[in-house]
């Protein structure tokens, strides 16, 4: 009786020992070979709130892993489970279960996100070039042709909120409407989705205050962009602009030419601080040393700073000013004989 006992353990034993030494191979060979053995590049992403056990159906599901199983038991047994970051993680077919774990262990994810920097007097001209070379748009021409008034363009998109859409003039581009700010994109944002955010965002900035005090003073959005545009290509600081804003709303007011350069540069594609004599005869609506008045349009996106400057001026008896480049110091004159002094003194 004793004998058969000893018999039954034995076996029993046996089977455990073989049944783990089956598992064993079967753990090892699966957690080391690939699903496949040739590249096939996979993005795969890990949601913040997912389980090992939702990781590892997601990877059998995505095409990544034969069985999830394995992928379960060997981020518990190698102590891994609390160490699986989410985020978007550049997978390879070829990569085998201790490659997929120690990658979404390591955090090194692939940002599904990105930021842009758009900077403030740029064109739609500099951000299509920008957009261009950080390789986040294919095509300079199509970003342009989505700002411009007609009904292919942003200007029907549902996904335009911007209240002022409906009062940009018909002739006009959304020149002077792409609020400049830095964003967070997604990777594979759309030339659309790009303006889209950034009218939604100049549609948060002027506040409602701001829109009752443009209405006040018997000026529309269009008028107010339009001088904020200039201001913002010619001089840097929030003071200076207030007071090159009351400068120009005082040649405004005595029949003045504005006589700014940038409105020029904006026509010749240039960035002159000066023209020549045969420049400033050029003959077209953004001259402002041959027109009087504003401009058609903005000639750039002007920040915050230079919107609230064309809304909120400074009250001065000044007619004059000229900016120094190197010092970005600005020099103020009410005549245009002491404007030309401080030519003759600063401009060496």
């Amino acid at each position: 009786m004793l004998s058969k006992s000893i018999s039954i353990i034995g076996i029993t034993i046996s089977l455990f020992i073989l049944v783990g030494a089956t598992f064993s191979v079967l753990y090892w060979q699966n957690i080391n070979k690939p699903i496949q053995n040739f590249s096939e590049k996979v993005i795969f992403l890990v949601e913040p709130e997912w389980s090992v056990r939702t990781i590892g159906d997601q990877l059998q599901q995505a095409g990544i892993i034969k069985n999830p199983f394995y992928f379960k038991q060997y981020v518990s047994f190698s102590n891994m489970d609390k160490k699986l970051q989410a985020g978007s993680y550049l997978l390879d077919k070829n990569m085998n279960i201790r490659e997929i774990a120690k990658t979404l262990a390591s955090g090194l994810a692939q940002d599904r996100e990105k930021t842009i920097k758009i900077i403030e007097g740029w064109n739609i001209a500099d951000m299509a070039a920008y957009l261009r070379k950080e390789n986040i748009i294919s095509d300079e021409d199509d970003f342009i042709k989505l700002t411009k008034h007609d009904a292919d363009t942003c200007f029907s998109l549902q996904s335009c909120q911007a209240s002022f859409l409906s009062q940009i003039p018909p002739e006009a581009t959304l020149e002077g409407y792409l609020f400049p700010d830095t964003y967070r994109i997604f990777n594979n944002a759309s030339s659309q989705d790009i303006i889209t955010k950034m009218l939604n965002n100049m549609d948060l900035k002027i506040t409602d205050k701001m829109r009752q005090d443009i209405a006040v003073q018997g000026k529309n959005l269009h008028e107010i962009l339009t001088m904020a545009s200039i201001i913002e290509k010619e001089v840097r600081t929030p003071t200076d602009m207030k007071i090159v804003s009351g400068i120009f709303y005082n040649r405004l007011h005595i029949g003045m030419p504005l006589q700014s350069d940038a409105t020029l540069s904006y026509v010749l594609g240039d960035d002159k601080p000066a023209h020549t004599l045969k420049e400033l005869t050029i003959d077209s609506p953004y001259n402002t040393y041959k027109y009087q008045g504003l401009p058609p349009a903005p000639i750039a996106s002007p920040g915050l700073n230079a919107i609230e400057a064309a809304i909120y001026p400074d009250q001065t008896d000044f007619l004059f000013f000229l900016s120094n480049l190197q010092t970005g110091k600005t020099y103020f004159a009410k005549t245009l004989t002491e404007h030309n002094y401080n030519k003759a003194l600063y401009l060496k």
